[in-house]
């Protein structure tokens, strides 16, 4: 049977006590209903995971004993950094959720002129947290153990300019753009491992062509994938699953 996986942002020991944060807490015990001597798996994304089990339950409270340590990791080969462009509600989510499935390193949400979110600094703090929280609950479910970084919102400009991954792609359908395999076959045979990849992706209306030859100043390359259109949401995830069939670890 397959064992609760649970975060805890918090140094992890074998042998000691440790009384879970609220939330998660509240996950085990009034969603999943664990008792108990519940046999669980707690992970703080510095690395490996741990074998633990429900040592006490009391009101909201749930304390857990921490066993042994795994060195296991679930890491792609490839580092991958996600430029998305921020997406309307639920889609970013989506996008988040299965882009840590899929293995992606670092996501920074970008706001660009096409955007229909605008973020003041509140909201934008907020949404960063949110965002972060979705990463976590889907390293939770698929098994990673360390957790992707989301960064603060970000103007394209500056990100495309601070990117330092030896293959930039930028997702462009026009017909000159280059495939996803020949782009990678440019710099796979030079990377000895851990090739470093970024992935810009524009939002529901797309990049303006301003950005587009500020992403190619900055050594983006296009990248089409197939002859069709595709929306954001599908363009990331169908780009990183690719990514890691043509080069990284899913097969």
């Amino acid at each position: 049977m397959r064992l609760t996986r649970v975060f805890v942002d918090a140094t992890l020991s074998t042998g000691a006590a440790l009384l879970l944060p609220p939330a998660p807490a509240q996950h085990l015990t009034r969603v999943l209903r664990l008792q108990a001597g519940a046999a669980l798996r707690v992970f703080n994304g510095q690395g490996g995971e741990f074998d633990a089990s429900i040592e006490s339950i009391q009101r909201n409270d749930a304390t857990v004993l921490i066993g042994a340590h795994h060195r296991i990791e679930r890491e792609s080969p490839l580092q991958v950094t996600l430029l998305q462009g921020i997406a309307r509600g639920e889609k970013m989510d989506l996008i988040l959720q299965k882009a840590a499935e899929l293995g992606v390193a670092a996501v920074v949400p970008l706001t660009t002129a096409r955007s229909t979110v605008r973020l003041d600094d509140a909201t934008a703090l907020r949404k960063q947290a949110h965002w972060q929280g979705v990463l976590i609950g889907a390293c939770e479910q698929c098994g990673r153990n360390r957790i992707p970084a989301v960064a603060a919102a970000s103007g394209l400009a500056a990100a495309v300019a601070n990117n330092r991954s030896q293959l930039k792609l930028l997702l462009e359908p026009e017909p000159a753009a280059g495939t996803l395999k020949t782009l990678l076959a440019t710099v796979f045979s030079a990377a000895e491992q851990n090739l470093s990849v970024c992935l810009l992706v524009g939002p529901e209306g797309g990049l303006d062509p301003q950005e587009v030859l500020i992403a190619k100043q900055a050594g983006f390359l296009p990248c089409r994938l197939g002859p069709r259109v595709l929306r954001t949401e599908t363009a990331a995830l169908t780009a990183l699953a690719a990514l890691q069939s043509l080069a990284g670890d899913l097969t």
